[in-house]
């Protein structure tokens, strides 16, 4: 097995307004999204996941997309992300002018995507070639996640052969990546390590991007094992908020400010400012009203600045 831990370059996409807020219970206002995704800027994020394009009554906290967007800043080498599950949300997103890139989802297992999309796995891997397509086709970029890579709420075990195979056939589409997704926090480092090295040899040369929930404790340990598979890419919420509604369990995320801390005291660079990015999640934690699960800000700095 070869290990790609030399010096290099780790992407954090910051997915915190759109998965890390999907599943809150408490609204936060449209102005307070449009500061989080402010402060992930000025932390140093380039890309970032901004709103998904949903039904609003599947998920209220996204019913906002639009007026969100057209307040979106317009900034050289920023990208903003919109999720969609399908051509109708698509066509809200590139209709908002400031998305510059569509993020399509295929589901693993037939009883996740029922719940999620209302379609089968396969349907919706047909739907998400559909979207990159689109995309594609009006000079957008776009990217694919196959969510419950590493296991189903409602199924188990995932096979690893179904999940190599459906990278092939997004492949196929071109989207400028495809993402591994551990929806609901149940991969341990060997399986990531295993999965991230047959899904990349599977699609070289586009990239393999990760997705860790840290539902379990597992979720660092997942990220540096993907990026010593060779993952260049890793989406993480500040603070560690997220969830999914439609999967029992999806907790939050791996928390930006503890994957960024873990890889630059390792030596990887991210691009990313640590000290303005606990500042953004003790700032969250106050708008959310609670701690959140992310551990570096809860700690002192290390090593102290003199």
């Amino acid at each position: 097995m070869v290990l790609f831990m030399a010096t290099r370059i780790i992407e954090l996409v910051e997915v915190g307004p759109r998965d890390g807020l999907q599943n809150e219970k408490q609204l936060v206002s449209t102005a307070e999204k449009l500061e989080l995704i402010q402060r992930a800027i000025d932390a140093g994020a380039r890309r970032i996941e901004a709103t998904s394009f949903v039904n609003p009554k599947r998920v209220p906290q996204m019913a906002d997309a639009e007026a969100l967007c057209a307040s979106l800043p317009q900034i050289d080498g920023v990208t903003f992300i919109g999720l969609v599950m399908n051509q109708r949300g698509a066509e809200r997103a590139i209709g908002t002018g400031r998305i510059g890139q569509l993020g399509a989802v295929a589901v693993a297992t037939d009883t996740f995507a029922m719940a999620n999309q209302g379609q089968s796995s396969d349907d919706s891997i047909a739907i998400a070639h559909d979207i990159i397509k689109r995309a594609n086709g009006v000079g957008l970029t776009s990217q694919v996640t196959i969510a419950a890579s590493f296991g189903c709420p409602f199924e188990g075990e995932v096979a690893e052969d179904r999940i190599i195979g459906m990278a092939k056939r997004l492949a196929d589409a071109v989207p400028v990546e495809v993402a591994l997704a551990d929806t609901i926090g149940v991969a341990n480092p060997a399986h990531v390590v295993r999965l991230v090295t047959k899904v990349r040899e599977a699609i070289h040369p586009l990239p393999v991007r990760v997705h860790f929930h840290n539902t379990r404790g597992t979720g660092l340990a997942n990220v540096w094992a993907a990026i010593e598979a060779g993952a260049v890419t890793v989406d993480a919420a500040l603070g560690g908020l997220g969830g999914c509604p439609f999967a029992p369990g999806a907790n939050g995320n791996v928390a930006s400010e503890d994957v960024v801390y873990m890889l630059q005291r390792a030596g990887i660079g991210t691009g990313m400012n640590l000290a303005k990015m606990i500042k953004a999640s003790l700032w969250l934690s106050e708008i959310m009203g609670r701690k959140l699960p992310g551990m570096v800000a809860q700690a002192p700095p290390f090593p102290k600045v003199a």
